[in-house]
């Protein structure tokens, strides 16, 4: 082997595990997932009081409304206002029950926004979640929470 292949070689060797360690860094790193189990609610029990743990409240009626007070979630809205922002307002919600696991989409009436959330099971704690903007960008989660006892 001469000194160009020998060169060659060393450069791939190094450059290698460089752009793999750069790339895995922003795209193969999974995004943060709260605690617990995927959960599949039935419409009783996903009727009701939900809170972020700052302040935030979300009530989801049984006749499909909800109203909320400085909820988080994952409200992409440009043209509408501040992007993922806590609202707070009224609206409508429905969920949707899929491989075993609820979720459940807010619906903002007056400026047409919404926002999905998971739901999970963490022992007695049950959680709707989502990410806020993207999850590659490290935004932190919205988990509303509510204890069964």
């Amino acid at each position: 082997m001469g000194w160009r292949e020998l060169r060659t070689c060393r450069a791939v060797l190094v450059l290698v595990p460089i752009a793999f360690a750069l790339v895995a860094c922003g795209r193969f790193a999974f995004p943060p997932v709260p605690d617990g189990k995927p959960a599949k609610l039935p419409r009783s029990r996903t009727a009701t009081v939900w809170g972020d743990g700052t302040g935030g409240r979300l009530e989801l009626k049984p006749d499909g409304t909800f109203t909320a007070n400085d909820v988080c979630g994952d409200y992409d809205i440009d043209a509408y206002g501040p992007e993922n922002e806590p609202r707070s307002g009224a609206g409508t919600w429905d969920e949707d029950d899929s491989e075993g696991q609820s979720s459940v989409t807010v619906s903002f009436g007056a400026d047409r926004v919404s926002s999905t959330y998971e739901a999970l099971r963490d022992g007695k704690t049950l959680k709707l979640w989502t990410y806020v903007g993207d999850p590659d960008d490290g935004h932190p989660l919205c988990i509303l929470s509510l204890r069964q006892d």
